[in-house]
């Protein structure tokens, strides 16, 4: 049973959440203004989040019958049979009620522009897939994954270490979210025929294949770019540059892309995704900070 639970936390796309924090975090280190406690807690606040809209995007997509029978993409435990409807909801709320315990410490030291953010961002969680207007429903996931997994992450975790914050640590957040957008993007282009016979309605349904394929790369592109410039212009140091690597191997991942064929190919290079955007964060927090 704990196995399933595990795989409905869905760990591969836990980096989405991570990614984000870690650059906000070197953000602060590289102004002498980190403040640890706010990093942590900051990090299991966002990695909660991300748990519990995975459970609940677990659980509503099965009742409204988004994941069937013929689903191509990982296993879902609620469709599977593996863990009943109601346990994986009340698991969601769980994880939510622990991201806002979590976070409580930082609303307090942060005031009410950490709160907004907090309650938005577990609102979305729930308003990802809870409703007919939902975010993943409408083709306004990708947006909110943009924004929310991007300059409001990264501007949220520096914000609660230096109590400021400038257009830098916007801008700077924009590579994370644009990578973690491409993650979503695997995910819809590999559902695209499943998505249109639920009526889930996700840009590249809205749009086409070749959409999410231009959508992808250019999100890689301007992701790797954006550091580059940073430091061109003298906004970063001359090693913050180094995190622009990353736009090699996105290379390959939109070959790969391109050529999957197999729901096991895409979860590959989903995979992979979520992994180049950790690799992404890492990079950068250590070319800002050497």
């Amino acid at each position: 049973m704990v196995r399933y639970w595990i795989e409905a936390f869905r760990p591969k796309t836990l980096p989405a959440a991570a990614a984000p924090v870690v650059v906000g975090t070197a953000l602060a280190l590289g102004d002498g203004v980190v403040h640890w406690v706010s990093a942590f807690l900051a990090l299991m606040s966002a990695l909660l989040i991300q748990v519990g809209t995975n459970l609940f995007n677990d659980y509503a997509d099965f009742q409204k019958g988004a994941d069937t029978d013929s689903r191509i993409g990982p296993l879902r435990v609620t469709q599977a049979g593996l863990i009943k409807p109601r346990s994986v909801l009340i698991g969601a709320i769980i994880a939510f009620i622990l991201s806002a315990v979590s976070g409580a410490y930082l609303m307090y030291r942060g005031g009410l522009p950490i709160v907004i953010i907090g309650v938005v961002s577990i609102c979305c969680g729930f308003l990802y897939t809870g409703t007919r207007y939902s975010l993943s429903y409408t083709g306004l996931a990708d947006l909110f994954v943009l924004i929310f997994f991007g300059p409001v992450a990264v501007a949220g975790t520096y914000y609660v270490q230096a109590l400021s914050v400038s257009s830098l640590e916007i801008i700077a957040g924009l590579s994370p979210g644009l990578l973690a957008t491409a993650i979503l993007l695997v995910n819809n282009i590999r559902d695209v025929e499943e998505d249109r016979l639920a009526n889930k309605n996700t840009l590249i349904v809205r749009s086409s294949i070749k959409t999410g394929y231009a959508a992808y790369l250019i999100a890689i592109i301007v992701a790797g770019a954006i550091p580059v410039v940073l430091s061109v212009m003298g906004l970063g140091p001359p090693w913050g540059l180094l995190a622009g690597i990353v736009v090699v191997p996105g290379a390959f991942l939109f070959a790969r892309l391109r050529s999957a064929e197999t729901g096991d190919a895409y979860n590959k290079v989903l995979a992979a995704t979520a992994k180049l955007l950790l690799l992404y964060a890492v990079l950068f927090a250590v070319g800002w900070n050497i």
